[in-house]
């Protein structure tokens, strides 16, 4: 393969999804890794109906069901009491949309889609770190860090947070929430584990944190993710997030909480940016991707299904805009895929960040949100619907958008004070 017809950059699950979309569309896909071995780091992933339908599409579900646990609720509680707020009916859930509610491992998703493009015939190249990106007459050009250069007629910028390619589109940083992760596993056989039921994923919301829970692998272990406000990030320190600001962050949360904190991975922890949305993601014949367009922040759990839901969107433009010959016509591809992916995911950015905001309340606004949520119907899917349906391949099949509940429609009798003053 001496240029291929797509050039991927980015072997994470965006990359290795769009690789794989591409090819059962008949491209020849090479794909440019930056690490000397493929492999993702972390740990549980939530996969809403939105991307199992893909998963289907792509005849990858069963194996994902095999390797992951399909679960049977989503359950909201109050981090300071422990207490319920709501929940979703996740075998309900499945009837409406068609497709399941899945949580596995990232390491378990990654190396799925690292196999079908295997399968498929990807070229997969490592140790190729880029630096800089260029069009050309019939293409795209990227160079490496060794100076060896690699052209193809598209080539597609999964290259993550960091994007050498978003800088020829926009000049723009990441953005920090001042708010850190904490992951770590459980193993089935500790008490721990057997005090909660696999069988739901729950999120205990609280003042300025929250602490989230499900099983994984069959339920052989118990996936944990504790996220706070960093102190020393808001006051402008560098050495943020520490652990020290993570057993201080829960100190006022239920038993449940705390006392899940000793298994996290206190070695390693994850700094939560997201970048602002931006609506042009192609420049010439090099398109971005994945965290490269629209890094979120985790709050609704769409950072990879975003990714993937791009991949499968190109792919699908790429066999409408293809002629009997096999060539592509790609301005057509590119454009259309630009008109629908942009407005979807600044949807989803936008909400993300508004969702953290409504996890994180204390006080008389905590006492509000947790009113309207213990007023919801288990059944009511206003505010999934725009999501977790089928994916938009044009603008006009994208829903409408939910609306907003104010927090002060709440009744909570008297105000009770936020926690920590008088």
């Amino acid at each position: 393969m001496s240029h291929p017809d797509v050039l991927v950059v980015g072997g994470g699950i965006g990359g290795l999804g769009v690789a794989f979309s591409l090819t059962r569309q008949g491209q020849t896909v090479r794909l440019l890794e930056s690490a000397p071995a493929f492999g993702e780091v972390g740990a549980g992933i939530q996969l809403a109906p939105n991307c199992t339908r893909i998963l289907d599409d792509y005849g990858l579900l069963d194996e994902a069901k095999s390797l992951g646990v399909v679960p049977d609720a989503m359950v909201m509680r109050d981090a300071v009491d422990g207490s319920e707020l709501t929940r979703l009916d996740l075998r309900h859930l499945e009837e409406r949309y068609g497709c399941p509610y899945l949580v596995i491992h990232r390491s378990d998703l990654h190396g799925l889609l690292l196999r079908a493009c295997e399968r498929a015939g990807v070229e997969l190249i490592n140790d190729a770190t880029v630096t800089s990106y260029e069009n050309t007459d019939g293409g795209a050009r990227v160079t490496l860090a060794s100076g060896e250069t690699y052209e193809a007629g598209l080539v597609i910028a999964a290259d993550g947070l960091h994007s050498a390619a978003r800088k020829l589109l926009v000049d723009d940083r990441p953005v920090s929430s001042a708010y850190v992760a904490y992951r770590g596993t459980v193993p089935a056989e500790q008490p721990r584990v057997r005090s909660v039921d696999l069988s739901e994923v729950v999120v205990y919301v609280g003042p300025r944190c929250h602490f989230v829970h499900y099983g994984l692998r069959g339920g052989e272990m118990l996936n944990q993710v504790a996220v706070f406000e960093s102190p020393k990030a808001l006051a402008g320190q560098d050495d943020w997030g520490t652990p020290d600001e993570l057993d201080a962050a829960f100190a006022g949360t239920c038993d449940f909480v705390r006392d899940g904190l000793p298994f996290m991975w206190r070695d390693k922890w994850w700094r939560m940016f997201d970048r602002d949305p931006v609506m042009t993601w192609v420049h010439g014949r090099i398109a971005l991707l994945g965290d490269s367009a629209h890094p979120p922040l985790q709050y609704i759990a769409q950072g990879a299904i975003m990714a993937i839901e791009d991949g499968w969107v190109l792919g699908e433009h790429v066999a409408r805009n293809r002629a009997e010959d096999g060539t592509v016509d790609w301005t057509a591809a590119l454009a259309a895929y630009e008109a629908v992916r942009p407005e979807h995911c600044r949807r989803v950015l936008t909400t993300s960040r508004k969702w953290g905001e409504l996890w994180h309340l204390d006080g008389l606004a905590r006492e509000q949100r947790n009113a309207l949520l213990r007023a919801r119907d288990t059944y009511d899917y206003s505010f999934t619907d725009w999501l977790y349906g089928p994916t938009a391949l044009t603008p006009d099949q994208e829903p409408e958008m939910f609306t907003p509940i104010p927090l002060d429609s709440a009744d909570v009798g008297e105000p009770v004070p936020a926690r920590g003053t008088a």
